[in-house]
């Protein structure tokens, strides 16, 4: 209903009725129930999957010690639903009967006036449930309204709560923020209310220190792309994103790993990788099949340095080069400037192998390869007439 009154396309239509789940389950065949701690209904309907939740009272026992909702399965009235909604303007239902919009708490005038406004006591609401902190900031972001001020005034005191929700949790919460094609708002608006400390605190212990004087830029790059690409109804892979969350840690540990004599490259990256991942895994518990290909992303990142013998056309042919690539370009346009090797002149190469033919690419990496027998032939003689001089 919100979305219609903005004049906006709804991405989806929530259906709320006096049923309850397992009702509703015996009228559908095609329906499944649905969560725990709030059931709910999800009904096939062609191609289509609708949501459907039954009208809710307040939890009553349902709350812990914490005053944090642990069952919401406490089924009520229309009137007595409302008032369990977060948002004012989330809280306004339309009536199929008579093509009326029921509003009990003013959320058409807030939609008016752009204001999100928290429904009952502020403090309260967010105990209930600290992800509605990460939801006023999603809908702040996505809408362009102001949070009000009794609804905004909590959430810095409020933020450590979300070390209470579970990190499955915050992951979907997570990709609701940043895939929705206004990360950049959202990221900012994290950053202001001290919430993104509680979702990544690698990353905002790195992000809060300049390098060269300068504030880091690779991550406000990556999610600004991931907003057009979005926009442009290009495909963004959870794994990519990712990835770019953590890699200012990661590079971070790469540095002290470097530090340490005899680590060779390749092992220092996944080090580095398998510390951050671990302790990155007790806020937000990444999937498994996201963790592979972030895997490889980083880890195929020094593989670009050896652009000799066969090995480019290996990396050309591994799954996950694009990405891989495409994070390379990122790391350049940012001004990261490893001690191993120049970026600029990286990217630029591997740019023009790849808009190479097929023949002329095996032509060029073959004398690529010649060149580079040549000149450890010559280096090897130069070794051994220095060794018979002396």
């Amino acid at each position: 209903m919100r979305d219609l009154l903005l004049g906006r396309e709804p991405k989806d239509f929530d259906v709320t009725t006096d049923a309850k789940p397992e009702q509703i389950r015996d009228m559908f065949r095609n329906c499944r129930l649905i969560g725990r701690r709030f059931r709910l209904a999800h009904v096939r309907f062609g191609e289509n999957l609708i949501e459907v939740s039954t009208f809710r009272s307040h939890p009553g026992k349902g709350l812990d010690e914490n005053g944090r909702i642990v069952n919401d399965n406490v089924y009520g009235t229309l009137e007595q639903d409302v008032w369990r909604r977060d948002f004012s303007i989330n809280a306004l239902y339309y009536n199929i009967r008579d093509f009326s919009v029921v509003d009990y708490t003013g959320g058409i005038e807030d939609l008016k006036t752009g204001q999100l406004r928290l429904i009952g006591d502020p403090v309260t609401r967010y105990r209930e449930d600290p992800v509605r902190m990460l939801r006023a900031v999603r809908f702040a972001a996505k809408l362009g309204f102001r949070l009000h001020p009794d609804s905004e005034a909590p959430i810095w005191e409020l933020a450590p709560s979300l070390q209470e929700i579970p990190p499955a949790r915050l992951f979907e919460e997570v990709l609701k923020l940043f895939l929705g094609g206004y990360a950049i708002q959202s990221f900012e608006l994290l950053r202001h209310f001290r919430l993104f400390e509680w979702l990544f605190p690698q990353t905002e212990a790195c992000l809060a220190v300049e390098e060269n004087h300068f504030p880091q830029t690779f991550l406000i790059r990556a999610l600004s792309n991931t907003d057009a690409r979005i926009v442009e109804g290009k495909p963004v892979t959870v794994a990519f994103l990712f990835a770019a969350l953590l890699w200012e840690p990661i590079r971070r540990q790469l540095a002290e790993h470097y530090q340490q004599e005899n680590v060779l490259e390749i092992q220092a990256m996944q080090e580095a990788v398998e510390t951050v991942l671990a302790k990155q895994t007790t806020y937000i518990i990444l999937p498994r099949r996201f963790l592979l290909p972030m895997r490889e992303i980083w880890y195929l990142q020094p593989r670009f340095a050896y652009r000799y013998g066969r090995h480019p056309l290996h990396l050309l042919q591994h799954p996950r080069f694009r990405a891989a690539y495409d994070f390379l370009l990122l790391r350049m346009q940012s001004g990261e400037q490893p001690k191993e090797y120049e970026l600029e002149e990286l990217c630029q190469w591997w740019t023009g192998i790849q808009e190479m033919e097929e023949k002329e690419r095996l032509r060029y990496v073959k004398t690529l390869a010649s060149s580079r027998y040549r000149y450890k032939s010559r280096k090897r003689k130069n070794k051994l007439r220095v060794s018979a001089e002396i």
